[in-house]
Order: C-alpha cells, then sequence, then structure tokens
C-alpha cells in the first residue's frame, strides 16, 4: 500500500479546504493513512508533514507498520500527547493562520470523535488552535479502491464466500443455529481469516424475517427459509455475501417470495454503472419488489461499501446522490421480510468497472433446497 501518497493526497486537500492540519482518531482511517493495525493511535496530518502518536505498547508496531508519518510515543493517552504536542508547536509552525482569529484551523472527524474527547481538545488548545468540523475526508478517499486493495477484497470474498459450502454441510433440521454458525467460523479461521467481519447471520423459520437475526440456540426447523449472511476479514479487509436456502420442500408462495427477491438483485446489479447515483440502484431494486406488491416488506438500503469497514460509504438508498465511480466494491443486498413467518435476503459484492461492474465469486444463485 503507498500510504505516503495516500498522505500526500490529503495534504493537498487541506490546502484546498483552507485547513492547517487534520486530526485522525478514526482508526480505519488510520490504518489507510500509515499502515498503522494497533487500537491507541492519533495522527495528525498537517500541510507541512504528519505526525503519528501511540503508547508504549505499540512503539516496535508502530515502527514496523507505520510509513509516511513521523513516530511519537506518548506517555499519556495519544489524543492528549498530539493536543499537547500541538500546543507547544503552534507558535514555532511556519503554518498559515486562520484569518479571523489569528489561530491555526485544525480539522476533526465529526462522526467519529466523541463530544468529551471534542470538549477535552477545545479546553487543551484554547488559544493554540481552532478547532472545525470536517466530514468524511478520509472516508471519502477511501470510496475508490486501489489495485492492491481490490487483490485483498477479492481474497476476501473468495475465502468469505466458500463458507457457504460450510453451511450447506451442516445446516439440518433440528441443528442448532450456533452450531452452524460456529463451524463457518472455525473454517473461516482455519482458511486464514483474522476474524469474521460481522457476528454471523444465521437465521431460520420465522427468525429469517429478522433482518440482523444473528445465529441463537433455535433449532433449523424442519420447514423454511434459512438466511446465512456472513463475512471475513482477510489481511485487513472485509468480505460480505448472503445466501438463503430452504429446508424441506417449498410451496409457491415461498419460491415467488425467493425469485422476486433475485429478480430484484439481478435488477439492481444490472444497473450499476459509473455515473449512475446510489439512489438509481436502489430504486432498481425497489422498483421489482413494488411490482410484486412485496416493497412493504423491504426495510433496509439495497446496499453500502466496504473495505477496511464493513459498512463504508456509498449508501445505495433513497436520496443518496453519489455517483458511482470505478474502484468502488458495494453490496447489492435486496430483501423481502414477513414478520413471524419468513424472510428472503441474497447479497454479492459488486465492483464498479469503467464499463459497468463485475460481481465477485459469481455462482449460482438458484434456490438450494435440504
Amino acid at each position: 500500500m503507498n500510504h505516503r501518497k495516500r498522505l500526500l493526497r490529503l495534504q493537498s486537500w487541506l490546502k484546498e479546504s483552507r485547513l492547517d492540519g487534520l486530526l485522525v482518531t478514526h482508526l480505519p482511517n488510520i490504518r489507510y493513512l500509515t499502515g498503522f493495525t494497533g487500537s491507541s493511535a492519533a495522527l495528525l496530518v498537517s500541510t507541512t508533514g504528519s505526525f503519528f502518536f501511540t503508547d508504549g505498547r505499540y512503539k516496535a508496531q508502530a515502527n514496523v507498520e507505520v510509513t509516511g508519518a513521523k513516530i511519537l510515543v506518548a506517555q499519556t493517552s495519544p489524543l492528549s500527547a498530539l493536543a499537547d504536542w500541538l500546543k507547544g508547536s503552534v507558535d514555532r509552525s511556519p503554518a498559515r493562520k486562520s484569518k479571523s482569529t489569528g489561530l491555526p484551523l485544525i480539522g476533526i472527524e465529526l462522526e467519529v470523535i466523541s463530544a468529551g474527547a471534542r470538549d477535552r481538545l477545545a479546553l487543551l488548545l484554547k488559544g493554540r488552535a481552532r478547532l472545525k468540523a470536517t466530514n468524511a475526508l478520509v472516508e471519502t478517499a477511501r470510496m475508490i479502491k486501489d489495485a492492491e486493495e481490490i487483490v485483498r477484497i477479492r481474497r476476501a470474498a473468495k475465502l468469505g464466500d466458500s463458507l457457504f459450502a460450510v453451511a450447506l454441510e451442516k445446516i439440518r433440521p433440528g441443528i442448532p443455529e450456533v452450531e452452524v454458525a460456529a463451524e463457518m467460523e472455525h473454517r473461516a479461521r482455519r482458511g486464514g481469516a483474522e476474524g469474521m467481519a460481522f457476528p454471523t447471520i444465521l437465521a431460520s423459520g420465522p427468525r429469517s424475517a429478522l433482518i440482523h437475526g444473528r445465529a441463537s440456540q433455535a433449532r433449523i426447523p424442519y420447514r423454511g427459509f434459512v438466511v446465512c449472511d456472513f463475512g471475513v476479514i482477510l489481511a485487513g479487509y472485509c468480505s460480505d455475501r448472503t445466501r438463503t436456502l430452504h429446508v424441506g420442500k417449498p410451496n409457491v408462495e415461498a419460491k415467488d417470495l425467493y425469485f422476486s427477491v433475485l429478480e430484484s438483485q439481478q435488477a439492481a446489479i444490472e444497473a450499476v454503472r459509473p455515473g449512475i447515483t446510489a439512489a438509481e440502484v436502489d430504486v432498481a431494486a425497489r422498483r421489482v419488489l413494488q411490482k410484486r406488491k412485496l416493497d412493504r416488506y423491504f426495510t433496509h438500503s439495497t446496499g453500502h461499501g466496504l473495505g477496511l469497514e464493513i459498512h463504508e460509504a456509498p449508501r445505495l438508498a433513497a436520496g443518496q446522490k453519489q455517483k458511482l465511480e470505478p474502484g468502488m466494491v458495494i453490496t447489492i443486498e435486496p430483501g423481502a421480510y414477513l414478520p413471524g413467518k419468513w424472510g428472503v435476503r441474497i447479497e454479492d459484492m459488486v465492483l464498479v468497472t469503467s464499463s459497468g461492474c463485475e460481481v465477485l465469486s459469481p455462482d449460482s444463485k438458484e434456490l438450494v433446497v435440504i
């Protein structure tokens, strides 16, 4: 990963935004910019350089992983150490001052920093710097994956997708959902996964109508849908896939529900191309379910970006004006959930290309019956 290039690009954006620096506290953003994978860090990116703060536990790790930033090991919390360092550096810094206050203008990550941390920073920096809320500067860059990121995501998708075969081996009437999920997660670890991208969703029978029905002690019924939503983290990058199968012979209504959702997903995938808005992809999925009078049972967004985090920008939902661009990796995952009865969701990861899109690790989505 070319972390130096990412930092230089961010420094250019700071100048365009008339900021003297950006305080980065969101760990996935710090990893994206520097390569650091630990759990305690703060990063100051200024127009003249980048400064990485961590505590003594991560000194050796930071020296191995961090590139493009000066490493400073803190005796206090990294955020407090950064504020103290910034206070001492303001007077000797050549950084441009804010015209309104005469103080350097430092951006903070509005959506991830806590109100308490923001207030403590403002107090520590009073008279030395002025804070300004910024909106997703780093997250915007992260939407477009570079070639190495796409390679990692492909590998994560391949490993994650292989877990459905494990589910098919284990799912039988009377088996607890958690037992199936445990075997899937065990295989993921054996395959090299750092962990699961999220708690495995395995919801059967009436529980399949729960959108986020995590695996429970409930036993697989003798008849009904089973929603399997799973993903892994491999080399830092996430995968996400959902498949729905049926235990016992499905009736006509169950088949109609499944193939309506499948048609909805295919319509959304076919809509994905550069220049289309996220909302337009969402509309393509909903239009199909509306024709089947199932749209009121589709109660979440059509998809989301993913990468270092399982949920990233863009969000594919009504009102989302973000245009899709080559290099974005998104999910397409419409569903229909009839409370107390059953539910179906089908999900794939999709790479936006220069001419359209590519479904990562495509396979058959015919209704599997056990």
